[in-house]
């Protein structure tokens, strides 16, 4: 039902944002100086210590309901645990999250298209905290490029499955969800997909 006040009426009508004239700038421009987006603060934010004493833990099950339900706190709209077979650190899960996004931040360079990294970044940033908050280690690369291989672990926690492209497709977003870097980590869980 659409709210009218006098001549306005909201939601408005026809398609979203169609006679905004800022809005393809707000999506498309990127910020003059990128060391004063949020992102980049996100991403130079240092890594917290390990906690010195391991959490005693529920089953392997149990932690990986925690994770979930934490990381949906935060924000995520998908998420899902992928064993990682050949890590060079020796991390053996991968926490792999995803939001949605209208725009693709890799091709929106602006503000608003970079929302859903902004996103992200937070999810992945408070979710490697809490691991390592409970002894165990866990690094997310937010300092580094956006985890190639990240849509691939993400079909392989069966959060959907790879297009042509190489792109995740889910069942909920089709093809507007990002997927951020992926939480590597030590902590004892059980692997999706």
């Amino acid at each position: 039902m659409a709210l009218r006040l006098g001549p306005l009426r909201i939601p408005w009508p026809g398609k979203a944002h169609a006679d905004d004239p800022y809005w393809a700038h707000f999506v498309n421009a990127p910020p003059a100086d990128v060391a004063n987006s949020v992102i980049e603060m996100i991403r130079k934010a240092p890594d917290g210590n390990i906690f010195p004493t391991k959490t005693e833990l529920h089953t392997p099950e149990i932690t990986s309901s925690h994770v979930k339900e934490l990381a949906v706190y935060c924000g995520a709209d998908l998420v899902g645990i992928a064993r990682l077979v050949a890590d060079p650190d020796g991390y053996p899960f991968g926490i792999v999250t995803a939001v949605r996004a209208d725009e693709d931040p890799r091709e929106a360079r602006g503000v608003g298209g970079q929302v859903p990294a902004q996103n992200e970044l937070y999810v992945t940033f408070v979710m490697s905290a809490w691991v390592r908050e409970l002894g165990f280690r866990a690094t997310d690369d937010r300092a580094a490029a956006p985890d190639l291989e990240a849509e691939r672990l993400a079909a392989q926690a069966g959060l959907g499955k790879l297009n042509a492209a190489g792109h995740l497709v889910t069942p909920k977003f089709g093809t507007r969800v990002h997927v951020g870097n992926v939480i590597r980590t030590d902590l004892p869980l059980a692997a999706d997909g």
